[in-house]
């Protein structure tokens, strides 16, 4: 299936979410069915995409985050259905949830959970500070199939967060600089974290540009309409 198909189903398929207020089983089949979407479209590309900003500081202590979108511009990203920080977090479940958590997931998660929620410290109890405890934990362990994975922090990592946002390129720049901040070998890993916000962020800014150019062309056609 074509990046353009992907696109197209996520986006249709959380539209459907939006249009008709769904409970129930029918709800959960359909953010069910947009998270895989989205993997799908994750294990198709790769998180340098989206350029890290070097001048970010995120780990234990992290900078002031970008503040959260209000007013109508947040209205505008709810009606076009954007992908929020947490779906891309439980994007990565899908795409990564075998793999032990690391400090480099954990720094990750935590700069993405900041940005959700506009806040400069972690959440207690949160998605990123139970991505710091089993980090630690792993870090101790000496096999894999012992150690906390990716999926067990982050299956429901919307509910986890108090608040929430559409991901933007920032975002994405953020969490991939964290990843690869903490990572040994500077790099970032394929269906990790920052892939799943860097792949949010591309859908965001592709829906973006379809909706505005979309609005463009219903303006010109009521002008033809006036004249």
């Amino acid at each position: 299936m074509s990046q353009e198909q992907l696109i197209k189903n996520v986006e249709d398929s959380k539209q459907y979410s939006n249009n008709f207020k769904v409970d129930g089983d029918a709800a959960t089949g359909t953010r069910k069915g947009q998270l895989h979407e989205m993997a799908g479209l994750i294990s198709q590309n790769n998180a340098h995409n989206v350029v890290a900003n070097p001048t970010e500081t995120i780990g234990v202590q992290v900078v002031k985050p970008e503040s959260q979108t209000t007013g109508p511009l947040g209205s505008q990203s709810e009606q076009r259905g954007d992908i929020t920080i947490g779906e891309a977090l439980e994007a990565t479940a899908l795409t990564a949830g075998h793999r032990p958590v690391d400090y480099s997931d954990a720094a990750a998660i935590q700069a993405a959970e900041v940005r959700a929620t506009g806040r400069t410290n972690i959440v207690p109890g949160g998605v990123a500070a139970a991505a710091q405890s089993a980090a630690t934990r792993n870090a101790r362990v000496p096999r894999d199939e012992d150690k906390t994975k990716l999926g067990e922090i982050l299956s429901d990592a919307s509910s986890k967060l108090p608040s929430d946002k559409p991901v933007t390129r920032r975002d994405a720049e953020g969490v991939i600089g964290a990843e690869l901040r903490n990572d040994p070998n500077l790099c970032t890993r394929p269906g990790g974290v920052a892939a799943s916000v860097a792949a949010a962020a591309r859908l965001n800014q592709t829906n973006s540009l379809a909706s505005n150019n979309n609005n463009n062309t219903n303006i010109i056609n009521d002008n033809n309409k006036l004249n």
